[in-house]
């Protein structure tokens, strides 16, 4: 008797409307990317050229054919500077990459700040070139900078190289 009881009360459950779906949310919008900090402005440089940051780097020697070239960059990259020996030609070659209208390249070291003449040299990364000769004083005031010495050039950033002993290698050896 109680299933007679049940069941009109358990057909009349089934005949209630289901209740209504739960709304859709509201599209998400994505946040807007937050602008980028501008790049630090680098701090001024001192005006003491001994206090500039070194550039980022190492020297590298070899011998070649030609006599030896010391290198100085990052490794896995182009040369940002090279000091190279031509025997035959009895001339040191001081190059640095990039190109531009530079006429002069200015050496500063400890005891020394001289402009020297460049030109051009094409290949698959510009440089431009200073010659020197194997005796010139600025080769050895170079290798005996206290700490560093700085190559600029206008137009491209200036380069403050530690002054290792490839630099004096590369100068005997021409010498």
């Amino acid at each position: 008797m109680r299933i007679l009881v049940l069941a009109p009360l358990i057909a009349l459950a089934a005949c209630v409307r289901p209740s209504a779906p739960p709304p859709a949310p509201a599209p998400v919008r994505p946040a807007p990317a937050p602008t980028p900090a501008p790049p630090p402005t680098p701090a001024p440089l001192s005006s003491d050229w001994r206090d500039w940051p070194i550039t980022p780097g190492t020297w590298s020697y070899r011998a070649d054919p030609r006599g030896s070239v010391a290198l100085f960059g990052e490794p896995g990259s182009e040369a940002r500077l090279t000091l190279r020996c031509d025997r035959q030609a009895g001339r040191v070659y001081l190059s640095r990459a990039g190109d531009g209208p530079a006429s002069s390249m200015t050496v500063r070291t400890t005891s020394t700040t001289r402009a020297l003449p460049v030109r051009p040299v094409q290949g698959a990364t510009p440089y431009i070139a200073a010659e020197l000769g194997p005796r010139d004083p600025l080769l050895d005031a170079m290798a005996f900078s206290r700490g560093r010495f700085i190559v600029e050039t206008a137009g491209l950033p200036y380069l403050a190289v530690p002054a290792w002993a490839e630099v004096a290698r590369v100068t005997e050896d021409c010498r």
